[in-house]
Formats: C-alpha cells, structure tokens, sequence
C-alpha cells in the first residue's frame, strides 16, 4: 500500500492558511505577525479571538484538523482546559486564539508591535 506524501509547507504560507481557517469559523480581528526581524525562538504568530469558550475550541480545533491535513502537527498546545486563551506551538509558528478580554489584557499586538503584520488575501 502506497504512502500518500504530504509536502511540507513553508511556515509563511502554513501560517497564512491557519488565519484563512480561523476565518473560516468566524474568528474575530485575525492578523499574522511576521517575528523573523524581531525574534529567533519563532517566525510568525497567528492571532484571533473567538467570542466565547465554545468559539474559541472551534477555531483551535479546526485550525489543527486542517494543518494536520497538510502534513503539520502542533508540538503543544496549552489552554485546552478553559478555552480563554488557547496557544499552538508548532515551533516556528504558533497560533493564539483568545477571548477577547483576554487578548485585551495580555495585548499580544502591543507587546510585539516591532513585529510586520503580514496582509492575507481573502481577510482584508
């Protein structure tokens, strides 16, 4: 039986597809970060906000179904418990999707504001 070979992706492009599946499940004020000029323990961040506990495990769960489909696996992912801030680590991209009182007290943008925002096709 022939193995299906799923070919890696880039993290820029693994990280735009994970903003277009978040936006998928309707997730709330979505941008990517581009950390590469600011950072070296990860390239880019995805940030999206889910508008309650049930929201937030949709767009977290869909985001993993859909990457792992395309050959990526998350390392870790921290938050599962409380669904308020859910974070996915897959090294050198990680995916945050909070609610949005948390995402407005640990003010992700603000505290990586050096960082370029990347523009997505599709969620402008």
């Amino acid at each position: 039986m022939a193995v299906k070979q799923v070919k890696k992706l880039t993290v820029r492009t693994a990280a735009r597809r994970a903003a277009l599946f978040a936006a998928e499940k309707q997730a709330i004020d979505i941008i990517v970060l581009d950390l590469r000029k600011v950072t070296d323990f990860c390239d880019y961040f995805v940030i999206a906000s889910g508008a309650v506990d049930v929201h937030v495990k949709a767009i977290y769960e869909y985001i993993e179904f859909e990457l792992k489909k395309i050959g990526w696996r998350p390392n870790h992912i921290e938050g599962r418990e409380n669904h308020r801030w859910v974070l996915m680590d897959y090294f050198d991209l990680i995916v945050h999707v909070l609610q949005p009182d948390a995402r407005g007290y640990f003010s992700l943008e603000t505290l990586w504001s050096d960082a370029t925002r990347v523009k997505i096709k599709g969620l402008e």
